[in-house]
């Protein structure tokens, strides 16, 4: 369903009013920081008389070519701009002091997709906290979360398992924007640089993507679409297993499977469990690259009947619970290295504690385990409240 009303990115504000014309900034962007009329922030920074003195990349790169979740990108030179663009997954996750020399400003516009595990909010982190060495004002231009602003769910992060990919104490699914999150991070979480968020306008906490009236385009390769940031919340954790979560395939984490898994008796257990939104269609596929690259795997597609009431953190644990039970000899937690970490478990990482480990190990059911979140959920609305933005 598309809005009547578009919804003004922060983006659109900042260029509006000129809060930034005549200066000189560093932007952090990358093919997703685009207008409602498909332009991207950098050609609208020349258009409205700013200075682009360098360009930083998130994970995927800048131009967001790089496939895998887990390759770094290097330094490069935009030869059409003429500026030098930084990886910031690359050999440093954070802004050196000889890369924000001669900015006046620090511009953030990166679209998140309302996940804890997702980089580019870490991204935004390191470069408040270099900003802040630098003494230089940071901009965070705010943009939707695309699956909304009003459901929490799944375990907060514990600090045993802090990583690149959770860095702060929120849920999978905190139900915040980028810039409501810089706010958390700044101030709660002490960074303390001196940022200022441009709010969007029209943008309600119910709203999903395809109902700002905004051009979707790709986050991060492997979320090519709404259906698949839906389910991400949950189904990122299958990076942490020997599942394939769908890369290689034209659906990714939409699409769960394994060599060893026999599709309709395994939908069939999932759907009688009856979850509330969703349905688990039996299927065959063959991931082109990744795990099980060339070889047929049976699961399931996950397909949202019902987005109010799909919980994805709790789908996404009855899945890896029915991968366990299909062969236990077969199905295997991811060993590290991942995301920078050698030592600790992949799976500890993702879903932020070793709980669901434990718990699963210990035969404790889905419903069970989702209702050991309760407690660490209402602490965390209470510290939320302070830093939401929008009705």
């Amino acid at each position: 369903m598309i809005s009547a009303m578009s919804v003004a990115l922060g983006s659109d504000v900042l260029f509006d009013r000129e809060l930034v014309r005549g200066r000189t900034v560093g932007v952090v962007c990358n093919p997703s920081s685009v207008s409602m009329g498909y332009q991207h922030i950098l050609d609208r920074a020349a258009a409205a008389g700013v200075r682009v003195g360098a360009i930083f990349g998130p994970q995927h790169g800048f131009r967001s070519d790089v496939q895998d979740n887990m390759i770094e990108t290097p330094h490069v030179t935009d030869e059409r701009r003429r500026v030098r663009v930084y990886s910031l997954y690359s050999e440093t996750r954070e802004p050196s002091a000889e890369m924000l020399a001669g900015l006046d400003a620090l511009v953030i516009d990166l679209q998140d997709v309302g996940t804890r595990v997702y980089t580019y909010i870490y991204t935004m982190a390191h470069c408040m906290i270099a900003a802040k060495r630098a003494s230089l004002p940071v901009i965070v231009c705010d943009r939707p979360n695309p699956v909304g602003g009003v459901a929490v769910e799944g375990p907060v992060l514990d600090p045993s398992c802090t990583s690149f990919v959770g860095e702060y104490a929120i849920p999978l699914r905190h139900g915040m924007t980028i810039g409501e999150l810089a706010m958390l991070f700044n101030e709660h979480f002490g960074i303390g640089a001196k940022i200022e968020i441009v709010r969007m306008v029209d943008w309600r906490r119910s709203m999903y993507h395809d109902e700002t009236g905004l051009p979707w385009v790709m986050p991060s390769p492997n979320i090519p679409t709404l259906d698949s940031a839906t389910v991400y919340p949950g189904m990122v954790m299958f990076e942490g297993t020997n599942v394939s979560e769908g890369r290689g395939t034209t659906r990714p984490f939409e699409l769960a499977g394994a060599p060893w898994v026999d599709p309709e008796p395994f939908a069939a257990a999932l759907n009688a469990q009856r979850l509330p939104g969703v349905h688990f269609r039996p299927v065959m596929f063959e991931p082109t690259f990744h795990k099980h690259a060339r070889l047929t795997c049976g699961g399931c597609q996950v397909h949202v009947t019902n987005r109010e009431t799909f919980q994805p953190v709790l789908s996404a644990v009855a899945l890896i619970d029915a991968f366990r039970r299909a062969d236990p000899t077969q199905f295997a937690w991811r060993d590290p290295p991942y995301e920078y970490e050698y030592v600790r478990q992949p799976i500890d990482l993702l879903y932020g504690t070793p709980r669901l480990r434990e718990a699963l190990a210990s035969g404790e059911t889905p419903a069970e385990i989702a209702g050991g979140w309760a407690a660490s959920i209402s602490e965390f609305m209470k510290i939320r409240g302070r830093f939401l933005l929008y009705e």
